[in-house]
């Protein structure tokens, strides 16, 4: 979601709107404020409020959070957690209030003895021990059953009790009883606060006798003149106010829908959302419905109306005149929406908010139909016109039939603004005691009242009655009541501060009650929104400090290899490859990995052999001007004919399946028939994936049989112009040779090759998981990027290319061979592809490097082990390595791998900058080597690309995992795929949109800690030509730290200050000589390591295979 850019209306602000451009206009604002995930076969994860980016962080979330409600921050209680548990210290919240000068931490609120108090000692105790008021019931209960006026409550610091107590026994006060009874009695004299001692049972109602014995009270000590009694015309006052708060919100906060409900309690969208949906998903659908919506091409408005003049579904059962109502309605849906704004009585000023409004009550239903309006080449919207325009006049006019229902059964008045305000602001008082019973403001006795009036249509008289009655209830003293001292409220916050602060009875009697009142200032000084941006402020510090003291250790203890290397990997930079880049490094040395985005530089549409139409690889920023297929080898023709017999005949049985799979009489007869079947496929999908998984693999493809393939990754049109309107087949020799060359540059690998130079691509499968492309490669539009890796490697072996590389400057050895390969980063599986084109040297090098693979894989199974609630403890590698084939074949398995979870850093650097650090698998890993890219040039394309792709990964997981059910899309459980474009909860909820909880669980939310290795004034010459880099860090959506590569010295990116050295103590990280001695027997997240010896440790590649199984 995000909210309007200040610049995206300018240039219309000079002059005045028209009704349809109004609109039109307000509807386009609204691609600002709705989400934007796509549908979810082309998942990419993207930054949930990216349209609030031109806002600074903090100021963003506020103002999210102001347009909807949704608190963007972890709840204070978890951050509490954190804290209890050293993952924020009070050195990280000090830095965070350091942060703000705003908050004025020095100033002294009050001087206790031979101390000063000041402020920042206060807000961090509001902050970390919460010193919130109670309700009268709750702080008699805890009098009466906890004793809490005699005893410390749990959360006092050792040190504060001693200071307290040691006051008191200068006054007398041995007892730990008697000197907090002692500070309890004066908190209530400072405030001039008489005691009281009433059992709890005596305050859960007031009685009726009890409220018109107050009524009569305030009524003898107010003044009666000419209109009555003063407690009449404060009601009366107080009444008018809310009636004009409640209408001045209606279409800057609300609807008339949420009006309605203020006041009546009932909701009528719980009528209108079914119909809604059910259309939204008729007209979506891209293929998983039986039925889909009839003249769905003419948009759906105009569908809805033809289908409702029939209304086959009894939809408007019970409504009355509604056929004459829908015929009122005009063709265009822009005019629709238009009379039905003007005919509720709406100002054309709150037009625009009104429909944000509509928009927002379900934005996952609004965001896939703006998407989609805004992605008219998506393949669903070539066939099936969609623009959001249809879906909010079609909602506009459901709510009109339901509106008018409504106001005619309860005032018997027609539904509008206009007609409301005539009829409530004749009567206020029984907008005042509605709104007060459906608020649940009232005790039962005065709830039992209102709603008998309600019923009735009471007369005005008796609303007036009421209304005295309800207005004497709220300002009871059992009530909650702003601006005034109470026992339960200012004493008992004053009580729980003292004891914090270590402040006797004696002392606090010492102060004014403006000192008292300066004391408890601070605890209501910082908004909720204001205490989540200092909580996660402390946090990131807490993780920024510790990697960086975790990179100072490292310094100087790795060099770049000086030899040839054995074998040289190119991982994606996704930080699931950390891990087994880790445990590849730790079994043989003599490999070099190294990282860059997953696409390796080839943007391309890309058809498989079995594939019937293309796919672009390559970040959704990019639009491919290539097109690469995959083609049968020459002279296996026989195979290649074989394999596309069978593959068209599984082809035509699946459709025939679920064709009568779908088809009303025939699903009855084939369940039956096929139940025997299918029974044993599905119990081996719940008790034994991953047999079954293997077995449906075999039998796959011997039913299928594979056919040897190759790429076609050169043209045979090299004049031909390749553009993204017309994609030309294959690369010429100077595009390819342009491409390996510009991925060696920014990897810094231009001399030094080994024989094998494999490209690791990556994805994931899993079964039964409508979020699997949240898992593949963010860097190839959530797809897999073995096609990529495979194409790559064939350009880089062929002759021309090389050549051309030669002339550029960059000569690859003859006997060096690239290699495509995939890494199923799920159940660990690497695929390598045309392994019958390489060399019988790269072949024998090949065998000896997939050895090591291998047993990093498995290491990387038991480190990801670790995390998983359902995996066994401590397994050896080979277990682990069982235990994630088996879940990524389960059929139930609702966490088959854990994703991104736990990502918190970028590195951009040469290699030795982490190598040998335990990073926890919390770190996106970039190759760069600044010594060879003096000017940053290469370092500017880099962080193009890696700031946007790591912060909307980043961002994602953060804002799913703060507010999982309004930010994320909650549990998995519930889900539905629907039309297979979304998910949804049941049959009838809002698309659910972000993340689900099984793949946040584990996640720790903070914002991409970038570290570079370049020198600052190379980064601040990037980010001051870069208007996109300067909104994502001068915004600080991403955090920068620049690493000197000659000094290692550190320095902070500060939006007004600049880079800033990095001042913290080094503190000495603890040594393991490889990773599984650090993790193994944890499952929480874990601080940085060090790993091996640094220069010149020993292989571990050689040991016993059998000694490496109980590592």
């Amino acid at each position: 979601m995000s909210a309007i850019s200040p610049d995206s209306s300018a240039n219309l602000s000079h002059q005045p709107l028209g009704p349809r451009q109004r609109v039109e206009h307000a509807i386009a604002h609204l691609d600002h404020v709705l989400p934007a995930q796509a549908p979810i076969l082309n998942f990419v994860h993207h930054n949930t409020l990216h349209g609030y980016q031109h806002l600074p962080f903090e100021e963003a979330l506020a103002a999210a959070e102001r347009l909807t409600g949704i608190h963007a921050y972890l709840p204070e209680a978890e951050f509490r957690k954190l804290f209890r548990a050293g993952r924020i210290t009070d050195a990280d919240l000090d830095a965070a209030f350091a942060q703000r000068p705003a908050f004025e931490t020095d100033t002294v609120l009050a001087r206790v003895g031979d101390r000063d108090i000041r402020r920042g000692e206060v807000l961090q105790i509001s902050l970390v021990y919460g010193v919130e008021a109670l309700s009268l019931n709750e702080l008699v209960w805890r009098m009466e059953e906890l004793d809490a006026t005699r005893r410390f409550a749990a959360d006092v610091p050792e040190h504060s009790r001693q200071r307290l107590l040691e006051a008191a026994r200068r006054d007398g006060a041995t007892e730990t009883g008697a000197a907090l009874e002692d500070l309890w009695r004066a908190c209530l004299e400072g405030f001039r606060l008489s005691a009281f001692n009433l059992h709890p049972e005596d305050l859960v109602d007031l009685q009726l006798t009890l409220a018109k014995s107050l009524l009569a009270r305030f009524r003898e000590e107010g003044v009666t003149d000419e209109e009555g009694p003063i407690v009449h015309k404060r009601m009366q006052a107080e009444a008018s106010a809310l009636l004009d708060r409640l209408f001045d919100d209606v279409g800057e906060g609300s609807t008339l829908r949420g009006l309605l409900r203020a006041l009546t309690g009932r909701d009528l969208f719980d009528q209108v959302r079914p119909v809604l949906i059910r259309l939204s998903a008729a007209h979506l659908d891209e293929g998983l419905a039986a039925w889909s919506l009839p003249d769905r091409t003419e948009g759906l408005y105009a569908a809805w109306r033809r289908l409702a003049e029939r209304d086959p579904a009894w939809t408007f059962a019970g409504l009355s005149g509604w056929r004459e109502i829908l015929t009122r309605w005009p063709d265009d849906p822009v005019d629709a929406v238009v009379a039905e704004l003007r005919r509720l009585g709406l100002a054309e000023s709150r037009w625009e908010g009104y429909l944000t409004q509509l928009a927002l009550e379900l934005p996952g239903w609004s965001g896939m139909m703006n998407w989609r309006q805004q992605h008219p080449d998506y393949p669903a919207s070539r066939e099936n016109r969609v623009a959001l325009v249809d879906y909010l006049a079609v909602r506009l006019c459901l709510d009109s039939l339901w509106i008018e229902r409504q106001c005619r059964e309860i005032w018997g008045m027609e539904g509008t603004l206009p007609a409301l305000w005539a009829y409530l602001g004749e009567r206020p008082a029984e907008a005042l005691v509605r709104h007060a019973l459906y608020e649940g403001r009232l005790p039962e006795y005065l709830a039992g009242r209102v709603r008998g009036l309600a019923e009735e249509r009471a007369p005005l008289a008796a609303w007036d009655t009421l209304a005295d009655m309800v207005w004497t209830w709220l300002h009871s003293p059992v009530a909650a009541q702003p601006d005034t001292h109470t026992v339960h409220g200012s004493a008992w916050r004053l009580f729980r501060l003292a004891q914090h602060l270590g402040i006797a009875g004696s002392e606090l009697r010492a102060l004014s009650v403006a000192d008292l009142e300066r004391l408890l200032a601070p605890l209501d000084a910082l908004s909720a929104t204001t205490r989540g941006a200092v909580w996660q402020c402390a946090y990131e510090h807490h993780y920024r400090d510790a990697l960086i003291n975790a990179l100072v250790n490292n310094h100087g203890r790795w060099t770049g290899h000086e030899q040839r290397p054995q074998a040289q990997i190119v991982f994606c930079i996704d930080d699931r490859e950390e891990g087994i880049r880790r445990h590849l490094e730790e079994l043989n040395p003599q490999i070099e990995t190294l990282g860059a985005a997953g696409f390796f530089g080839v943007a391309m549409n890309w058809r498989g052999l079995d594939d019937r139409d293309v796919t672009p690889l390559c970040p959704v920023v990019v639009t491919p001007a290539h097109e690469i297929h995959e083609v049968g080898r020459p002279g296996a023709e026989a195979e290649l004919a074989q394999h596309e017999r069978r593959r068209d005949l599984r082809g035509r049985l699946q459709a025939f399946y679920h064709g009568i799979r779908r088809n009303l009489l025939s699903s009855a007869v084939l369940i039956d028939a096929l139940a025997p079947a299918v029974l044993p496929v599905l119990a081996g999908k719940l008790f034994a994936p991953g047999q079954q998984g293997q077995l449906a693999k075999t039998v796959g493809a011997r039913w299928v049989p594979d056919a040897p393939t190759q790429v076609t990754a050169t043209t045979a049109a090299p004049d031909t112009p390749a553009t993204p309107e017309r994609p030309r087949l294959g690369f010429t020799d100077a595009e390819q040779a342009d491409r390996v060359a510009a991925l060696l540059r920014n990897i810094g690998l231009t001399t030094r090759f080994a024989p094998v130079m494999v490209l690791m691509g990556h994805g994931s499968m899993s079964q039964n998981n409508p979020h699997l492309g949240a898992y593949d490669c963010g860097a190839c539009g959530g797809r897999h990027g073995g096609p990529n890796a495979r194409t790559f490697a064939a350009m880089a072996n062929r002759p021309a290319v090389r050549a051309l590389l030669a002339e550029r400057g960059i000569a690859v050895p003859a006997d060096t061979w690239f290699v495509g390969a995939e890494h199923n980063t799920c159940d660990e599986c690497i695929t390598v592809y045309d392994r019958s084109d390489l060399p019988e040297a790269a072949e024998r090098a090949l065998r000896a490097l997939q050895r090591d693979l291998d047993r990093a894989c498995a290491l990387s199974a038991q480190e990801r082990c670790r995390r998983f609630a359902s995996a066994p403890r401590d397994p050896v590698p080979d277990r682990a390595l069982r235990h994630v084939v088996g879940r990524s074949r389960d059929f139930s398995q609702a966490r088959p791998e854990l994703g991104h979870a736990t990502n918190a850093a970028a590195l951009v650097g040469r290699r030795s900058m982490s190598q040998g650090v335990f990073l926890d698998r919390r770190a996106f890993l970039i190759s760069y080597d600044p010594t060879q890219d003096p000017t940053g040039t290469v370092l500017e394309g880099i962080l193009l690309a890696v700031g946007p792709v790591g912060a909307g990964i980043n961002l994602e997981y953060y804002f799913s995992t703060v507010n999982n059910e309004r930010l994320g899309c909650g549990t998995k459980t519930p889900h539905n795929v629907t039309g297979l474009f979304a998910v949804m909860e049941g049959a009838s909820s809002d698309l659910r949109t972000g993340l689900p909880r099984q793949m946040i669980e584990i996640h720790e939310p903070v914002r991409l800690q970038i570290v570079v290795e370049a020198r600052t004034e190379v980064l601040a010459a990037i980010y001051s030509r870069q208007a996109s880099l300067r909104e994502l860090i001068g915004n600080e959506w991403v955090h920068v730290i620049a690493k000197d590569p000659d000094t290692g010295e550190f320095s902070i990116f500060d939006p007004a200050r600049g880079f800033v050295s990095w001042a913290g103590p080094v503190r000495p990280l603890p040594v393991r000589a490889r990773s599984g001695d650090w993790y193994r027997g944890q499952t929480e997240p874990l601080p940085p390591a060090l790993i091996g010896e640094g220069i010149g440790h020993t292989t571990l590649a050689n040991r016993p295979m059998r000694e490496f199984d109980h590592a």
